[in-house]
């Protein structure tokens, strides 16, 4: 890994990050997308709304676990790249 340059990891890094954070926002936007259209029905609407509190939680929680592991392992590229201890 001694061959990338500085600039490598962090575009690789923001590029991932980016990624992570689209996927999330895209999966709420489809989930209010889902829940809009299930208003009208009286359990269906109930269910999708809490799915929609769990499972954006969820997908919070992991979308935050990745970028901290994503930061974590940038960190340690770069000292490579960079040869800090």
């Amino acid at each position: 890994m001694a061959d990338h340059s500085y600039s490598d990891i962090q575009r690789a890094v923001r590029v991932e990050k980016f990624k992570i954070w689209f996927a999330w926002v895209c999966g709420g936007i489809l989930w209010l997308m889902i829940t809009n259209a299930t208003a009208n029905v009286a359990v269906v609407s109930v269910i999708t709304q809490v799915l929609l509190v769990v499972l954006g939680i969820l997908s919070t929680v992991a979308a935050v676990t990745m970028t901290n592991r994503l930061n974590r392992k940038a960190d340690a590229a770069r000292r490579d790249v960079l040869g800090d201890l």
